[in-house]
């Protein structure tokens, strides 16, 4: 009697130019998909589901979504059957690799001219998190960016900014002005009453300290806003 039965071919046995690795070398990096990219990472799947059917499933996950990848923790990861914690580290690190180079890029662009020279200084900074934090771009005579400083962070709903701690990172510096920014993780962009009562107290001290203070940047996942180009300075 004919054993009828079915099973689902592992990367070895797939046309060599269909597997990730050899795709790669044959085609180059862009000829991937996201799926096949982290198949890579992973180096294999289970008897259940090849290294990128299970790369597909984790990104399907995620609405295929990279930005939504990189915010999912060890144990997010580690919850999906067939990643452990060295895959999951693996994946963490590449995502972590890819935000890095993305700030690299903007800190070759250190003059701000406009808030969007700010933005794309500031928002690596942001990538990713779930939680508030406030950073200060440190800034000369000529508008150039001399430094960048973590003042402080807080929960998923607010941070909490000593202005003292403001004004000794810039004296610090020996810088001229200073750009202030913090992210809403809940994605709105609409200034809140404290928004405007800080920035309010921080422009009144630093006139009075006669230091620049140049705008104040509420940064999410989608855009800015820019307490200047809203006149609210």
């Amino acid at each position: 009697m004919n054993e009828v039965y079915s099973k689902k071919m592992c990367l070895k046995e797939w046309a060599e130019q269909d597997r990730p690795r050899e795709k790669l070398v044959c085609n180059g990096r862009r000829m991937l998909s996201d799926a096949e990219l982290i198949a890579i990472l992973i180096g294999s799947g289970s008897r259940e589901e090849t290294a990128v059917e299970l790369s597909k499933r984790i990104l399907a996950n995620v609405e295929n979504d990279l930005s939504e990848l990189s915010k999912l923790t060890l144990n997010d990861l580690r919850a999906f059957k067939g990643i452990g914690e060295a895959k999951a580290i693996t994946i963490m690190a590449a995502l972590e690799l890819g935000r890095r180079r993305k700030e690299n890029i903007a800190k070759k662009k250190p003059q701000i001219k406009s808030s969007e020279d700010a933005y794309r200084i500031l928002q690596p900074l942001y990538a990713d998190l779930g939680h508030e934090e406030f950073w200060i771009l440190l800034i000369n005579t000529a508008n150039k960016v001399i430094g960048q400083e973590l003042i402080s962070k807080g929960g998923s709903g607010m941070v909490g900014v000593d202005v003292k701690n403001i004004f000794e990172a810039v004296l610090h510096a020996k810088a001229t002005g200073f750009i202030m920014s913090h992210n809403h993780p809940a994605g709105t962009l609409k200034p809140s009453k404290a928004d405007i009562q800080l920035t309010d107290k921080i422009v009144q001290a630093a006139q009075y300290m006669d230091i620049r203070m140049l705008d104040h940047l509420i940064i999410t996942d989608e855009g800015y806003y820019s307490f200047v180009d809203h006149d609210d300075l």
